[in-house]
């Protein structure tokens, strides 16, 4: 929604109380939100209804390193879902996770980092054809830069949705070995559409904010371990429109993170430049941001929020990442290294 001065902020935000109307500008994103094996390995598929954007001559596995956790889960039942696609019955653990999980029907065999040979040897048996497997890790942010070396050195096709890491040895690592991958900090397509706008805005017209001061606070699960990449992302695009090089230094120190589940549920109070409240029964799957550009007089302010409930949106775009990165490898495209911005502008979503 897109807040003007003909409306009362109070009716649809009740933080902005202390914000003159027309002073007030906001955009709020809101989303409820078979191969031959010597193993035999296949990936079953549930019956039910398939999602329409999917492909009836796709043939194609996904591994969701990330499993059993509960981003893992939501990505693999929705390429269960996907028609064309199916849920590889192997993948990537952390440690002491082995064993075995249950997806919508499908059970998914979990190998620890110190089996992941084993694992890559039964992908490479098990599909064979290029573009018929593809990763995509949802894992921890210490294990980041370990996968891509790991996909990489084993050719495996990856997306890479897990934030946190090196990011310039992940780029490296990931182009060095001529691995196709998509590398992005967010998988929903609004999301990244709006990332793209302020990404041309702060190309275009950098320093055209000069004077306002950029404020960026960000709220997920208390399970998230690491700052929002998306709002690191958001936050350099920002940083430019305001002229404040220094906002992305010590790994973006100024961007606030809230995790504490009070402050969730209380939100940004008076001041409004926090992060809207969280629904209850979203404290433990939610991305929640507001980016905040006052100027020095404090009489103007320009906000922009995206606030997703759930994690489906992510998962879905994850899949769309996943389709799309395999038909780049069954037709042998010569750019290898890709992000969700060149996902949309393909059409891959």
């Amino acid at each position: 929604s897109l807040w003007s001065s003909s409306q009362s902020c109070t009716a649809t935000h009740p933080n902005c109380s202390n914000m003159p109307r027309a002073s007030c500008l906001a955009l709020a994103l809101t989303a409820a939100s078979t191969p031959a094996s010597a193993y035999a390995l296949i990936a079953g598929q549930p019956r039910g209804e398939r999602s329409r954007r999917g492909s009836a001559e796709m043939n194609l596995a996904i591994m969701m390193n990330g499993l059993p956790g509960a981003m893992g889960r939501e990505i693999a039942s929705a390429a269960i879902r996907r028609e064309g696609v199916t849920l590889a019955p192997f993948a990537l653990t952390g440690a002491g996770m082995g064993g075995e999980v249950e997806v919508d029907g499908v059970t998914v065999r979990l190998y620890e980092p110190s089996e992941k040979e084993e694992c890559a040897r039964l992908a490479k048996v098990a599909y064979p054809e290029a573009g018929s497997l593809v990763c995509i890790d949802f894992t921890h942010p210490t294990a980041v830069n370990g996968n891509a070396e790991w996909y990489g050195a084993n050719r495996l096709p990856f997306v890479m949705g897990t934030t946190g890491g090196d990011r310039d040895a992940l780029f490296g690592v990931t182009r060095e070995s001529g691995t196709y991958a998509v590398i992005a900090p967010n998988m929903a397509k609004q999301i990244v559409a709006l990332q793209a706008a302020l990404e041309q805005m702060a190309s275009d017209f950098g320093g055209s904010f000069e004077g306002y001061a950029l404020s960026v606070v960000e709220s997920h699960q208390s399970t998230k371990a690491d700052t929002s990449g998306t709002a690191k992302a958001v936050s350099t695009s920002l940083a430019k429109l305001t002229n404040e090089p220094d906002f992305t230094a010590d790994d973006y120190a100024q961007i606030q993170r809230v995790r504490d589940t009070d402050e969730q549920l209380a939100g940004g109070g008076s001041s409004h430049r926090g992060c809207s409240p969280v629904p209850e029964a979203f404290l433990g799957g939610h991305a929640f941001h507001t980016y905040a550009l006052t100027s020095a007089d404090g009489n103007v302010e320009f906000q922009f929020r995206h606030n997703v409930c759930g994690r489906s949106t992510y998962a879905e775009g994850s899949v769309d990442a996943a389709v799309f990165l395999a038909k780049r490898v069954g037709a042998a495209a010569e750019q290898r290294v890709y992000d969700m911005v060149d996902v949309l502008k393909m059409g891959g979503i």
